[in-house]
């Protein structure tokens, strides 16, 4: 393991607690792969609010979209195996279909440029309000007109990519369901992940919530009901430790992987621009990728009724991060750029020197939490609190045991002040002064407030 990348996984870890306490999230849990072995793996909160059940890396989330790399994935392995082309009309596997999505390549319904409908003339199966298509009612959307012209622009697709698996089945003489166990999951070597529910009695299952907003509380979700037709496009039900796993050996560079690496060169390189978004990002076979702090990255995210979920590679360190909650609030894409935001500052500026190690810790005023983060030569004072703690972010030159002074700051906070830290009879620190501002622990700050304010 690099020797910056140990400190930077203790942060994300602290980090993502803070997160999950201010957002009063129900669950998230978070997986890393290094050059193809876990480096950490972390649950948080509850996999159920209301029976109050500990959330474990364990624990099966629906993780939705992701299911398209998965699909795509087959695609490229039954090209492999010169089954099928990317150039091959749609109507040369499925029949049926309204002849404009007949003659649409099937390299377009992976990059979602078909122009076909996202879901169908009634959608309410993502209201939890009817269940979700089955290949009857896949097929009647489909004999219908493509929405718009094909090839003219990115238009994601739901009901495209069920059109995806009816080509695999169709090639393959398979239901897809048991194809895509056995030809990709069972491949890249996934004992966590299933192609949809339900899954067996012993599998511990997170279940959905809802946002806070209506009721002013949550409600659960349970998250359990099939996807029938779109098991394709939204069916997939995993762990960020096998999502994490799997989307590593896309990267070109994997030593190991179900696909050639002429085959991973095409899922991940850009087809499409995403239009009218306000994040440039891009999409190619199943893919999504982007570049953050420097980084170009790919990867996947996913949402279901009371699920999020993101999955990203940085091919440049060797990296794959997933992050699964079982709420709908999307935190999860904030929450993959943060953390990619603190292994890039830790990679730039390397693990911390001996004279700034102890110069660590998370201290708290009236205004909330800083966190005192030392890498390289300096302590960076990073607030918590931000969807990227390195935003604005003052440093700290340390110039004795217990002394420094802020080296860089924000042209409205203290550049140039001196910074001390107190320490108790025990020896231990009991608070720091960043210039005039005096920090102390949680619990200190917490009876403060009390005191000054009342309950």
């Amino acid at each position: 393991m690099d020797n910056w990348l140990e400190p930077a996984l203790d942060y994300i870890t602290q980090w993502l607690e803070y997160q999950m306490r201010e957002t009063e999230q129900p669950g998230c849990v978070i997986a890393v792969v290094h050059k193809g072995q876990v480096v950490l793996e972390r649950a948080f909160g509850y996999a159920d609010i209301v029976e109050r059940v500990p959330l474990t890396p364990r624990h099966r989330f629906r993780v939705a979209s992701h299911s398209k790399s998965f699909t795509a994935a087959g695609i490229m392995r039954l090209r492999e195996d010169g089954k099928l082309g990317l150039d091959d009309t749609i109507g040369q596997h499925v029949s049926g279909l309204h002849p404009e999505i007949a003659a649409a390549r099937i390299g377009q319904l992976l990059s979602h440029s078909a122009g076909i409908v996202r879901d169908g003339s009634d959608s309410g199966h993502w209201q939890d309000r009817r269940p979700v298509p089955d290949q009857a009612e896949l097929r009647a959307d489909l004999a219908a007109a493509p929405v718009i012209e094909p090839n003219t622009r990115f238009k994601y697709s739901n009901h495209g990519y069920g059109l995806v698996g009816l080509v695999i089945e169709a090639v393959t003489g398979m239901p897809y369901r048991d194809w895509i166990r056995r030809a990709i999951i069972d491949a890249a070597g996934l004992e966590e992940t299933e192609p949809d529910m339900p899954v067996h009695n012993s599998v511990p299952v997170a279940r959905g919530h809802s946002p806070k907003l209506p009721l002013g509380r949550r409600v659960v979700i349970p998250g359990d009901n099939p996807t029938n037709a779109l098991a394709p496009a939204t069916g997939f039900v995993s762990t960020a430790r096998d999502l994490a796993r799997f989307f590593a050996q896309l990267d070109p560079a994997a030593k190991q992987s179900i696909l050639a690496v002429a085959s991973r060169r095409e899922m991940i390189r850009r087809q499409w621009r995403a239009p009218h978004s306000s994040i440039e990002r891009y999409y190619g076979l199943g893919t999504m990728s982007g570049k953050t702090a420097e980084w170009e990255w790919f990867g996947h995210g996913g949402a279901f009724q009371g699920f999020a979920s993101r999955t990203v590679v940085l091919p440049d360190p060797a990296l794959a991060l997933s992050i699964l909650t079982n709420a709908v609030d999307r935190l999860t894409d904030c929450w993959a750029d943060g953390t990619i935001q603190i292994l890039a500052s830790f990679a730039k500026s390397g693990a911390p020197k001996s004279e700034v190690r102890d110069w660590t810790g998370r201290w708290w005023s009236l205004w909330g939490a800083a966190d005192l983060v030392p890498m390289g030569g300096k302590v960076m004072v990073l607030n918590p609190s931000l969807p990227n703690p390195f935003t604005d972010a003052s440093e700290i030159s340390v110039s004795g045991a217990d002394s420094g002074r802020l080296s860089l700051a924000n042209g409205m906070a203290r550049h140039g002040e001196d910074v001390r830290r107190v320490r108790g009879s025990n020896g231990k620190v009991d608070e720091v002064w960043l210039g005039g501002i005096r920090l102390v622990p949680e619990a200190v700050v917490a009876v403060e407030l009390e005191q000054r304010y009342g309950g």
